[in-house]
């Protein structure tokens, strides 16, 4: 839209009539430094076998493992900012039981499980997709560890699980 060898108006008043800074105008964005492309290569390959390292720990891989010299910052600005990679983790306190609730005895504990259709387990999961979960319902042989049954749902109620 700007032009430089235009006859009647400087750029100056051409960025004046459009409200656009001169200095954006001459802005040429630099690229990532030679090393900075290395190492992203290294992280994005390392995060493939490895999404539960957050920054810190890749900083940690690189520089001890790798022998790169390069301080937290730039591999938490690379990893956060310019990749926009997360570790992948649990939730905090997952593993804390909430007292008001009630807790069942194990009543298997001192069962020898001898013969098939003796003991079956139900077990639900959930499948991640793109948009949303998909519920999977199995009911298993505990000493054949044969699946008898299973369901899948886009929703996980008490009904679905009863009928499979």
């Amino acid at each position: 839209m700007i032009r430089r060898g235009h006859s009647k108006l400087s750029v100056t008043k051409q960025c004046k009539a459009l409200s656009v800074h001169r200095s954006g105008l001459y802005y040429k964005p630099r690229g990532e430094s030679e090393l900075n492309l290395k190492l992203m290569r290294e992280m994005d390959e390392h995060y493939l076998h490895h999404p539960f390292k957050g920054a810190r720990r890749m900083h940690i891989w690189l520089t001890k493992d790798k022998g790169y010299k390069v301080s937290k910052n730039r591999i938490e600005r690379l990893y956060y900012q310019v990749m926009g990679l997360r570790a992948i983790l649990p939730g905090k306190h997952t593993l804390r039981r909430c007292k008001e609730h009630k807790t069942y005895p194990y009543l298997l504990r001192n069962l020898t499980i001898e013969r098939p259709n003796q003991v079956r387990a139900t077990d639900i999961t959930y499948i991640p997709l793109k948009k949303g979960n998909r519920y999977l319902v199995a009911i298993i042989d505990l000493h054949s560890r044969y699946v008898l049954n299973w369901s899948i749902s886009n929703s996980m109620d008490a009904q679905w699980c009863r009928q499979a």
